[in-house]
């Protein structure tokens, strides 16, 4: 029997329209299927290049069409999914230029030298190759960037891979939409159509990450999904990358000195990047640690200021907003936490952001209070307040892996090479893939130098789902051994006749 999928509005709670039905697995079997026999038609970079650009036309050739549909299923708003619109496009087009420009394939050449100590060295030649067929699971929090036309749809047809998209249920008419255009992109450069195919369901995307021609996955989501996902990839018979973005704290410390020099400005600060997007971005700061004592309290006066000020919002939907409710109240509960700001309902759908405050010394060990050392998706943040450098040491000593890690610094001991400043960032370096400086974590830039990842439970690899070196996901290296000249690829022969970037015999070429 046929299951339904509805896209649901939000705002209101009703259903607006289905979409489609749940695949079956029959129907995962013939998408995986139809995109393998696209292998052969993306082995051409100029075709995915093209690709690619025509993507980027494509979402903004329909950009009001688009920017409708997810407002209505997510209820982001105008302003926030333009820009996510915008910022889609400039990915896809920034992958179309980094396979122009070749150096991703990594290529390595180094000529034969039979006087070479200890052994003799024969010809070599090296590249990375595109694994074959990938699988998307879509964001709820980001339709556009981190769904369907997202980074890592984007990335991995750039490796020359073609993409089954898992549809997240909470924008499956936007999710329909734009795989269609995308479609009509790779028709409009000669490639096939299903290059890149959707599939709808739960039941759908476990079916996706088991299927034997499935070469690896990306998934953005959360901790008890991902992880769930990644076990049955690497529970395959020939197990495959799941490259996973899970949950992120995404740890702030203020220290005293930056509090005295500017509480009021890293208050208001907090309160504008935690309620952000209502608090469903996944580089949200989650967990803030701050002086105690009189530039403390400014700081939280500022911030409790600011976040009495945020207008409330509807999340994503009501489950979410359901787990949100109950996250806040069970973190209040707590004996010996402070909720300065409490995070609640407003009417039927909506919720007010909110924040709770603990001494340091309740989280120096393992106990009750381990739910604050938990991300809680959704417009709430927790301020510890530690009044010793050991207190903040053994709360950053207990604190899992993360996408980003913050510190605000005076400026005196951001100006000193050394000293405590500089071991702060050495902790933070260890806890996330992204440190910043008297800033805020949400907003990931997308950029050659970004790193959008951290150790585990903020993704389940080294990689980066941002930036240029995502497409390094779904490559493997090869390497060719005294290869007559006239069977190498035309990548690693001699004369470069497509003008690759190489390193041939340890120098630059």
């Amino acid at each position: 029997m046929a299951v339904p999928v509805w896209s649901v509005d939000p705002r209101t709670g009703k259903q607006r329209e289905q979409v489609a039905v749940e695949a079956t697995a029959y129907d995962v079997d013939h998408a995986v299927r139809a995109a393998a026999a696209a292998i052969p038609a993306l082995a051409d970079r100029s075709v995915r290049s093209r690709l690619l650009r025509a993507a980027a036309g494509a979402l903004e050739g329909a950009a009001e069409q688009v920017i409708a549909a997810a407002d209505a299923e997510t209820a982001l708003g105008v302003p926030r999914l333009t820009g996510e619109l915008a910022r889609t496009a400039f990915q896809l087009r920034a992958f179309a230029d980094v396979v122009d420009e070749g150096g991703y394939l990594d290529v390595i050449i180094d000529h034969p030298d039979p006087d070479a100590k200890p052994i003799p060295r024969p010809d070599l030649r090296r590249m990375k190759i595109p694994l074959g067929v990938v699988a998307v699971y879509a964001a709820s929090n980001f339709p556009l960037a981190f769904s369907v036309p997202g980074g890592d749809t984007a990335s991995a047809l750039a490796a020359g891979c073609p993409v089954v998209v898992k549809a997240h249920p909470d924008h499956p008419a936007t999710s329909a939409l734009c795989a269609e255009l995308l479609r009509q992109a790779a028709g409009s450069v000669g490639l096939p159509a299903d290059t890149v195919v959707l599939v709808h369901g739960f039941d759908a995307g476990v079916e996706l990450v088991r299927h034997p021609l499935v070469a690896a996955a990306g998934f953005t989501g959360s901790v008890p999904g991902g992880r769930a996902l990644f076990d049955a990839a690497a529970a395959r018979p020939r197990p495959i990358p799941f490259h996973g973005e899970l949950g992120s704290l995404n740890p702030v410390v203020v220290t005293e000195e930056a509090a005295a020099e500017r509480a009021e400005q890293i208050g208001t600060g907090l309160a504008a990047s935690f309620t952000m997007g209502v608090g469903q971005f996944c580089t949200k700061p989650g967990l803030v640690l701050a002086p105690a004592g009189e530039a403390g309290d400014r700081l939280l006066a500022a911030l409790t200021g600011a976040a009495e000020q945020a207008a409330p919002g509807v999340l994503l939907d009501s489950r979410m907003r359901s787990n949100f409710l109950a996250g806040a109240a069970a973190r209040t509960a707590l004996p010996a936490v402070a909720a300065p700001v409490t995070a609640a309902q407003e009417g039927e759908l909506a919720v007010r952001p909110g924040f709770v405050t603990v001494a340091a010394a309740e989280l120096a060990e393992p106990g009750a209070y381990d739910l604050l050392l938990e991300e809680c998706f959704g417009p709430l943040t927790v301020v510890v307040r530690y009044g010793s450098a050991d207190e903040l040491g053994a709360v950053l000593d207990r604190l899992p892996g993360n996408l980003t890690a913050t510190a605000h610094l005076g400026t005196a001991e951001a100006a000193q090479p050394g000293g405590a400043a500089a071991e702060l960032l050495g902790r933070l370096t260890a806890l996330a893939g992204r440190v910043l400086v008297d800033g805020w974590p949400t907003g990931v830039a997308v950029t050659a130098a970004q790193h959008h990842g951290g150790p585990y439970p903020a993704t389940t690899s080294t990689s980066t789902s941002v930036g240029a070196t995502a497409i390094e996901r779904w490559l493997r290296p090869v390497a060719y051994q005294d290869t007559p000249p006239a069977l190498l690829p035309p990548e690693l022969q001699d004369a470069n006749p497509l003008g690759i970037p190489r390193r041939v015999d340890g120098k630059r070429a």
